[in-house]
């Protein structure tokens, strides 16, 4: 920077002026720095001496600024170069070390490449003798397991050769994992060998013991007998037993190597199970051999018309052996440790037989419904006392997998629609279809539940019965559609025969009908809060919410338990158990206003006072209208159930209620005899005939009740009452006064409507 800009900058107080020098804008920023301090003011002149003194000692510290870095840029230049020229050198230096290193290195590698190749060599040679070594350390201890069966065989030690081959087929079992196929072909030869050789000296020795205890027990006598005698070697034969039984025991890991349990095909969809155990399998082998005996190929015995023959004799069989199984078999399981149930293993044994036998029946009569049907039958007879007799539980592989298998299952239902739909042909068609068999039991026959009805529920009540115990609940669901279906379908045959009765709405047969409906839709309510249709009511939730077959608002009805399975159902019969009501109830109200013609139009204003009488009574023209409907209430009283009965004669009540009130009461005028007269009709015969049926049937004629008690209010009240309506309509001074004498159903306007039909008023001279 040149001297002369120095000392402008001076001048101008510090500020930068830039590039503005060289461009020509000096003077312009020194004459604004003057006009800025010094202006058009004369006196700010008086400031140049100071200002000078100011600029003066800014030049001096600008020169001394400029003098101080020009002075110590070249020394801090030249430190950087002798830096940079040090670190060239330690570069170049570490470059030269690294390039003498690397040729050190790959020398050294080159020199070690033929060690590394041997001893890599060596290595392997180690790995390959260690694997040799675990080979032969494997064979080793095989061999060494095999000696030691063999030894204690020679010495007859059989429990603790069979303690050895339980220790030999653990070794094979962790051997599984191995890639060594011979030693693993060596090891299961080896294990078979000797499980072979020993199974078959136990089998033998068990086999004749069981003998020596007349197993297998083929009659209940037989077994009977076994359980009673005691001869004096029978301690002895049961030592044996126990002794065999527990060997044979220690064998069943080594025999679920080899042996593997027969399955049926998936489509049957039987839970996992595992084998039954050997020694059970030993007392089952002869009942196994009678029963494919008898059962299978061109035997008398074998008809496949007959299941119930092979269903009954395995239920015998368990039955015969229970005792023994639970006295002398359960205690060893017990004393060795096992979980195993002897009497359940054992049954589930013949239930696999059963099992096979039904898989192999059941397609050579699918389309015979007469022997499908009965063969279903029959193994529900059997699943149930095999269940509730024999406590066989459900979780085990049963009859009703193969029922459940799919062609079965929908040929299942076939059939039971069908013969549902006969039974219900027939049902409808007898003679006693309508007529309850219980009708001479008041006790029993409260419902009055027609015979068609009755039967109808209990082969509901049979079907669920039939499916309740079926493995899946989706097949469960299905039987709970046709069920529902079936209920529409007797509904839908109710309809029918109740509108060919439509002109006799009072008669037995409709009444009948109503009863029907009714009994059916209160069975259905019950149903409803069973546990099992709870529980299907869940599956159908899950089953619903996957499919998104249901609104959102129905699916919460559903898992809040608001609704229930059989709600559609029952929301049909409830209407036309209301259609039918409401049509007995118009039917009688016809009647009954036929016969109150004479009564509406009697001379209620021309009648005598309570006073010219010396005793009331009822209205002659009242008579018929009271005799109708005592008869009517009579009639159905005996003809339908009491809750139907209870809701016909309420309905009725409030349109008679409303009629009189309207027809009779309004349609006149009333004297004071009139409105006693009235009253005591009311009060002393119309009221009291339902006084059967509730205990204060005033309370179901509101309307009629308290028209009659404005009607007969002395002078002075209906005067006081007619004057609070007047002066303060709407208001609560006008409610109170209505309670008071009694009006609470009645409006203001009505009360008002009713003293303005009273004509015995006081002659006021208006």
């Amino acid at each position: 920077m040149k001297a002369g800009d120095i000392n402008i900058a001076a001048l101008v107080g510090n500020e930068q002026i830039g590039e503005g020098t060289d461009n020509g804008d000096l003077p312009s920023y020194v004459s604004a720095f003057i006009e800025k301090e010094v202006g058009n003011d004369l006196k700010s002149l008086k400031k140049l001496d100071k200002l000078i003194e100011q600029m003066t000692e800014s030049k001096m510290q600008l020169e001394e600024q400029v003098l101080t870095i020009s002075s110590e840029i070249p020394k801090r230049i030249q430190n950087a170069l002798k830096n940079a020229e040090e670190s060239k050198q330690f570069l170049n230096q570490f470059l030269e070390k690294e390039t003498h290193l690397f040729s050190s290195i790959n020398s050294h590698l080159q020199t070690a490449q033929p060690w590394m190749e041997d001893l890599g060599a060596m290595i392997n040679q180690i790995h390959e003798i260690e694997r040799h070594l675990a080979y032969l350390t494997w064979i080793s201890q095989i061999e060494e397991l095999s000696d030691n069966i063999q030894q204690y065989l020679m010495t007859n030690n059989v429990p603790e050769a069979a303690s050895t081959l339980v220790s030999m087929a653990e070794l094979d079992i962790k051997l599984q994992e191995s890639s060594c196929t011979h030693l693993l072909s060596f090891m299961r030869a080896t294990v078979k060998f000797w499980h072979k050789i020993l199974k078959d000296k136990l089998t033998s020795d068990f086999e004749e013991v069981l003998a020596q205890l007349h197993w297998p027990f083929i009659t209940s006598s037989q077994s009977q007998t076994v359980g009673l005698s005691r001869p004096a070697s029978a301690p002895e034969i049961h030592s044996n037993l126990e002794t065999l039984f527990c060997q044979l025991l220690k064998l069943q890991t080594s025999d679920e190597l080899f042996t593997e349990p027969k399955q049926l095909p998936e489509k049957y969809s039987l839970p996992a199970s595992s084998s039954v155990i050997l020694p059970i399998q030993i007392m089952l082998t002869p009942l196994q051999k009678r029963f494919r005996y008898h059962f299978r190929g061109n035997r008398q015995t074998n008809v496949i018309s007959k299941p119930e023959w092979y269903l009954a004799q395995v239920l015998m069989w368990i039955g015969n052996h229970t005792q023994f199984l639970d006295e002398k078999i359960q205690p060893i399981l017990d004393k060795v440790g096992s979980s195993v149930n002897a009497r359940l293993e054992f049954s589930r044994g013949l239930v696999i037989l059963v099992l096979e036998k039904l898989a192999a029946d059941i397609p050579c009569l699918l389309y015979d419904d007469n022997l499908f049907c009965h063969l279903v039958d029959e193994v529900l007879l059997f699943e149930r006392e095999l269940h509730s007799v024999h406590g066989y539980p459900g979780t085990f592989a049963n009859c009703m997998h193969i029922l459940s298998e799919e062609t079965c299952f929908q040929r299942w239902l076939t059939v039971e629609r069908k013969f549902a739909l006969q039974k219900m042909d027939s049902m409808l068609s007898s003679e006693a279809a309508w007529t309850s068999q219980y009708k001479d039991i008041t006790d029993v026959d409260e419902m009055k539940v027609p015979d068609c009805a009755e039967t109808f529920m209990t082969l509901l009540l049979v079907i669920t019965d039939r499916y309740k115990n079926l493995p899946t609940a989706s097949r469960k669901l299905q039987f709970l559609e046709l069920q529902k279906d079936l209920v529409d379908d007797f509904r839908i045959r109710l309809t029918q025969v109740m509108k060919e009765e439509t002109r006799a709405s009072l008669g037995f047969r409709y009444c009948a009908i109503l009863n029907a409906v009714n009994y059916i839709s209160t069975v259905l309510a019950d149903w409803a809060d069973n546990v099992f249709f709870l529980q299907l009511q869940q599956a159908a939730l899950e089953v619903f919410a996957e499919n998104n077959t249901l609104s959102k608002l129905q699916l919460g009805q559903l898992a809040s338990m608001e609704s229930s399975v059989f709600d559609d159902m029952i929301n049909l019969l409830e209407r036309l158990k209301h259609d039918m009501l409401t049509r007995q109830v118009d039917h009688v109200f016809r009647e009954v206003k036929d016969a109150a013609k004479l009564y509406r139009k009697e001379r209620w204003l021309s009648l005598p006072s309570q006073s010219e009488q010396a005793v009331m009574s009822l209205s002659s023209s009242a008579c018929p209208l009271l005799l109708t409907l005592r008869d009517r209430l009579l009639q159905l009283e005996q003809q339908l159930c009491f809750s139907l009965f209870k809701i016909f004669w309420q309905m009725l009540v409030e349109k008679l209620d409303i009629y009189i009130y309207q027809e009779i009461i309004l349609a006149n005028h009333f004297n004071e005899g009139g409105a006693a007269q009235l009253q005591f009709d009311m009060t002393r015969n119309l009221f009291p005939l339902f006084s059967h049926y509730c205990k204060r049937p005033e309370n179901y004629f509101k309307h009629v009740k308290e028209a009659c008690i404005v009607l007969n209010l002395n002078i002075g009240s209906a005067l006081l009452l007619k004057d609070v309506l007047q002066s303060a309509p709407g208001e609560p001074s006008a409610t109170a006064a209505l309670n008071e004498v009694g009006i609470y159903k009645l409006a203001q306007q009505d009360v008002e409507i009713l003293l303005n039909l009273r004509t015995h008023w006081p002659n006021t001279g208006k």
